[in-house]
């Protein structure tokens, strides 16, 4: 029998190969969304599949099945070393699922889709990448029955982003915060409106940049191991925690879409940064959830990024940058403009209450396409019907409607409602952190972000992939998700910023 200090050191070598693939293919793909030229294209997406093959190969190798098995049964593991060999397990028996040539055709499907949908979006025409999305939701379909499931396909590809996420769960959850958000959205629509004109001026794009680079080194974002870029949709994406990009995108007549971008990927890139270096290419070196993911970025944009703490500290440093613009503009009519509730076209850009709307629908479509209710084609009128029912708004073009988000070229069916798991997961770890911390919003008033870094690094950060997002969240606040700390934040913030 092989020593378990042999076996934990062909285990962590092989993991590492694995990762170091994993994470070439992820170096190509940064590129192909941030500097690769045009002629590149076809090449690029050859290289990305032979990589994301070869990893695929690595990870399914019965001599890693064998290690796997004579692990798992070990009594001699640390806790930390019993979890990484059952994890690892878990994903070898849920990859065992795919054969290589299945991974190769969804990495090549979805390299040819993304570029079909950078021509849609110029040309604003989703006709460009309709039979792409449909290549897409096949393949998808064809992986949730490899991967087998209960009740709806779509169950199968929601536990691929969060363990344990079914589709009852939520419907569920949505229907449990629908209703309380549309009484709050006709609460203010019927208040007096807020003038928020002074972020819809020219705000020059160097300048932005230079400010949206202080703001993520201030929340902590180690510029050592990683750098901001520009791309067509925003992103974080990690070549090992000590090498973790952003991306943002600048829009000279509306200073919003990048000081918030930054934030929301600096959030995620904390967290990147935060995983245990010691744990490169394990489950304890990765991220315990997509939810749990999104509960950062939300946290840091939402709760801290939209806070009146965040303005007193930040405002006076954007009038000194921007005072033609910003100069006249007092702290109230700043934060009250940073936290305008309109119902809008594009997700990214939503408030806190309308953006679960744009997350219902997307949801809302993904279940209809795996289930062949609609087919892609369909997907623009569908999309512009529901916009108009949610949030009574009419969607005026493809690139402002259905083409505005990455994620389906990606592939990436079952990411969306994370972002609402992760609102929900982000109000109810920050009610904790003030808790155990009450100086934290006092702090940032004074551009002080390290208590509550410190917090996240210790609560969240170092577990890795150890518990489940229910089961971290559990440990944290005492108990499982809550959707009602989401909504009491909510309604707090929104009674005093529209006085009614």
């Amino acid at each position: 029998m092989t020593s378990t200090k042999d076996l934990i050191q062909e285990y962590k070598e092989r993991m590492q190969k694995i990762a170091d693939l994993k994470f070439s293919s992820a170096v190509l793909q940064w590129d192909q969304e941030t500097y690769l030229p045009p002629k590149g294209a076809e090449f690029r997406g050859q290289q990305i599949a032979t990589l994301t093959e070869l990893a695929h190969q690595f990870f399914t190798d019965k001599a890693l099945g064998s290690l796997l098995e004579e692990a798992v049964n070990r009594t001699d593991l640390t806790v930390g070393e019993k979890r990484n060999f059952e994890l690892t397990r878990e994903d070898f028996i849920k990859q065992q699922k795919f054969t290589p040539a299945f991974v190769r055709r969804l990495s090549e499907a979805t390299h040819r889709s993304f570029h079909n949908w950078i021509k849609a979006r110029k040309e604003n025409n989703f006709k460009f990448f309709a039979d792409d999305l449909d290549t897409l939701v096949n393949l998808k379909i064809e992986e949730a029955e490899l991967l087998g499931y209960e009740g709806h396909p779509y169950n199968a590809l929601l536990n691929d982003h969060d363990k344990g996420a079914t589709v009852d769960l939520l419907s569920s959850t949505f229907t449990s915060i629908k209703e309380p958000l549309k009484d709050l959205l006709k609460k203010i629509q019927q208040a007096e409106p807020i003038d928020d004109s002074f972020l819809k001026q020219n705000y020059p794009k160097d300048n932005q940049w230079q400010f949206g680079l202080q703001v993520i080194k201030d929340m902590g974002y180690d510029m050592e191991a990683g750098r901001q870029d520009i791309a067509e949709h925003p992103f974080t994406i990690s070549f090992s925690s000590t090498a973790v990009r952003v991306t943002t995108r600048i829009d000279e007549n509306d200073l919003s879409n990048m000081v918030w971008s930054c934030i929301h990927e600096a959030g995620h890139a904390l967290y990147e940064q935060g995983l245990p270096a010691d744990q490169y290419g394990l489950p304890l070196g990765e991220a315990a959830s997509f939810s749990i993911h999104e509960s950062q970025s939300r946290l840091w944009e939402n709760h801290v990024g939209r806070s009146l703490s965040w303005c007193k500290f930040y405002l006076p440093i954007l009038q000194k940058e921007f005072p033609k613009q910003l100069g006249s503009v007092s702290l109230e009519d700043f934060y009250r403009g940073i936290n305008k509730v309109h119902p809008s076209f594009i997700r990214t850009e939503a408030d806190e209450l309308t953006y679960h709307f744009h997350v219902m629908i997307r949801y809302e479509i993904e279940k209809a396409l795996l289930t062949k209710e609609i087919k892609a084609i369909d997907v623009p009128a569908y999309w512009n019907e529901k916009y108009l029912e949610y949030m009574n708004i009419t969607v005026p073009d493809d690139k402002t409607g259905c083409l505005q988000d990455v994620h389906w070229s990606h592939g990436s069916f079952g990411y969306f409602p994370t972002y609402s798991l992760g609102s929900f997961y982000a109000a109810q770890f920050y009610r904790k952190a003030i808790l155990d911390h009450p100086s934290i919003e006092q702090e940032i008033a004074d551009g002080q972000f390290n208590t509550l870094l410190e917090w996240l690094k210790k609560e969240v950060f170092h577990y890795g992939r150890k518990y489940s997002s229910e089961e971290l969240c559990l440990k944290i606040s005492g108990e499982g998700l809550n959707t009602r700390y989401f909504l009491e934040y909510l309604f707090d913030k929104y009674q005093n910023i529209y006085h009614f």
